[in-house]
């Protein structure tokens, strides 16, 4: 029998190379990710394998898989270490390699394999490792799974069985560029510079861009895990700046940013100016629901209010359902409303049918805006986002706050807003109009300004964001307000940046 895992072990010792050791916040609430050898060793990896196929056995699921890696030093070992607790469970496991997520997700449909555990810590950084896994296509695991996963695994409740095996598949990744550029190319002539920060997408991102008939500016393109540059993390300003730089350098017609698994993609226009990905969002809801009238798409908490009030939308009779920020729950929301597609601020997009598949996929998302463009033959990029009504909007800002202590200090700052708005007392000198607590708190006052404060889902961090459609003033003193009651609570710690 394997061993139950412990949370706990020190480094270079017998019992850490001889026991299991997973920390329990590695199980988030839509996927799994821990710092390597800190909070998770290989034999943890295995019990998470051996966890994995024992509650695919409970799903009632066909016992295969669809597996990759991405290009970390460290992320082959990690997943061949998941694949043994895999087939110990009676699992027949696809390995597709080196790959993206959504190339993962790609192959659960291209090879008619029902789960995926696609081993990628996205764009955190170097040092951390993770799991994205699902059972039904097109989406992944939500709370309820991984919360029974976390079960399985930490009380070493596993079910073996015969039958594991493991297959290799070759040339995969051809499959995956044959299926996203065999259609008619882009008729217009459009410079684009490529960025992958050196992340996994450089194997993939240019080349496809590039038999689309777009000519590609590469950028940080050279696969390297050491990251040299940036994190690949395309809602991160130094990779929105890096990107810009390049724009103007090179004169192109836009800037495309793809993140460390290649499942988000970030966007500068020809100016060189920063697109944060929910107005993209917008601009490509206002091209879709001209082919699509009518259409739904939803939207994630931390994105602008544009999606509600902008009177093109209106005009096509959009509708916009706001739900909770995270890939797991828009992509579930996505399939089981029949949406169009849907949208997260940090930049993950879901293109359901007809125009996509379902699952998040940067590239997919980078061919939507292509078409965009194409489409508007007379307009840049910059023009079509001037014709966005004007918002002022922040990026993402995280504060530090420690896994264990990030819920409770959310929760106390929805009961703080909720108390504020009871007793009528104002925010930033305004009444609150609306509170959204879905998912954390977005808090609105009566000009239509917002501020938002939620726990990270992936990280020791809370997350916050601000937008007014008023001024960049009325947005600055939303941010000073929302921060203004973090501070109440000494376990947050400094913003990874600010506004």
């Amino acid at each position: 029998m394997f061993p139950k895992p412990v949370p706990f072990l020190q480094t270079n010792t017998y019992a850490y190379e001889s026991s299991p050791m997973v920390k329990p916040t590695g199980f988030r609430e839509y996927d799994a990710r821990w710092l390597f050898e800190k909070e998770i060793n290989l034999m943890g990896v295995q019990a998470l394998g051996l966890g994995l196929g024992t509650l695919l056995a409970e799903m009632g699921v066909k016992p295969e898989v669809v597996t990759g890696h991405d290009f970390r030093s460290y992320s082959a070992s990690i997943k061949l270490a998941m694949v043994t607790g895999l087939m110990a469970a009676g699992v027949r496991v696809h390995d597709i390699g080196l790959a993206l997520s959504p190339m993962a997700y790609f192959a659960q449909f291209d090879l008619d394999v029902p789960a995926v555990a696609m081993v990628t810590a996205s764009h955190n950084d170097n040092g951390w490792t993770g799991v994205k896994m699902g059972a039904q296509r097109p989406v992944t695991f939500g709370p309820d799974e991984m919360g029974r996963l976390k079960e399985i695994v930490l009380s070493g409740s596993y079910r073996y069985a015969d039958g594991g095996s493991y297959r290799f598949v070759e040339d995969f990744p051809s499959h995956y560029i044959n299926d996203l550029t065999n259609r008619a190319p882009i008729k217009r002539k459009l410079k684009v510079v490529v960025a992958c920060g050196n992340g996994t997408a450089g194997a993939f991102a240019p080349k496809i861009i590039e038999k689309l008939g777009c000519e590609v500016v590469p950028l940080d393109t050279d696969l390297d895990f050491n990251f040299p540059h940036y994190n690949p993390n395309p809602e991160d300003l130094h990779m929105l700046h890096a990107m810009a730089d390049k724009v103007r350098e090179s004169g192109a017609d836009l800037g495309l940013g793809f993140d460390g698994d290649g499942d988000r993609c970030g966007v500068v226009d020809n100016h060189g100016e920063e697109i944060f990905a929910d107005k993209i969002g917008v601009m490509l809801a206002r091209d879709l629901s001209k082919l699509h009238p009518g259409a739904t798409f939803v939207v994630d908490v931390k994105s602008t209010g544009l999606f509600a009030t902008d009177p093109d939308l209106l005009k096509q009779n959009v509708k916009a359902d706001y739900w909770k920020t995270g890939h797991s729950y828009i992509k579930r929301r996505v399939t089981d409303l029949k949406a169009l597609a849907g949208f997260e601020k940090s930049g993950h997009f879901f293109f359901n049918a007809p125009v996509g598949r379902g699952y998040d996929d940067g590239l997919v998302t980078a061919i939507h805006i292509l078409d965009m463009l194409d489409r508007n033959p007379d307009k840049s990029m910059a023009e079509l986002y001037e014709a966005l009504p004007k918002t002022w909007g922040s990026p993402t800002m995280s504060p530090h706050c420690d896994d264990e202590k990030k819920y409770g200090v959310v929760d106390k700052v929805v009961e703080r807003f909720k108390a504020m708005q009871a007793k009528g007392e104002t925010l930033t000198g305004q009444k609150i109009r609306d509170l959204v607590t879905v998912n954390g708190v977005r808090v609105t006052t009566e000009d239509g300004t917002w501020g938002l404060v939620r726990a990270s889902s992936n990280k020791p961090e809370l997350v916050v964001v601000v937008e007014s459609p008023a001024s960049e003033a009325r947005m600055r003193e939303m941010f000073a307000a929302v921060d203004g009651v973090l501070r109440e609570n000494p376990e947050v710690g400094a913003y990874n940046q600010t506004i």
